[in-house]
């Protein structure tokens, strides 16, 4: 009986992780993606943020000044798993680009375009 109660726990588990991914795996074209504000009429149409950029390496790995780490893409969701953008969750709107959400699950200003080749490559 616990065995069982041990299975259908695991079950709801897995259910429920898999609710949660919004479509299918894939991954980030490799290069370097520099992260920028957006600006305004009276002035530049965008300010790069210092320091915020990171390479997508290969399949599902990233680096950054800051160190390297993985990335989970589901559908047009994009979480950082593991390294210094841990946490960090971002919206693919496009092939070169992604727009970062935040705490409350807004799209926040904050974007990041893939600008070219990466250190890596």
């Amino acid at each position: 009986m616990v065995a069982r109660l041990a299975f259908l726990a695991a079950l709801v588990a897995l259910a429920s992780t898999a609710s949660l991914a919004e479509g299918r795996l894939g991954t980030l074209e490799s290069g370097r993606y520099l992260c920028e504000l957006p600006g305004d009429a009276s002035g530049l149409a965008s300010i790069p943020i210092q320091d915020g950029w990171f390479d997508i390496i290969n399949a599902s790995s990233y680096a950054s000044g800051s160190g390297s780490g993985t990335y989970l893409l589901t559908g047009k969701t994009v979480v950082f798993t593991r390294g210094p953008m841990k946490g960090m969750t971002f919206k693919r709107m496009g092939a070169r680009s992604l727009k970062a959400i935040n705490a409350e699950g807004e799209l926040a200003k904050m974007r990041c375009v893939r600008s070219g080749r990466g250190a890596a490559d």
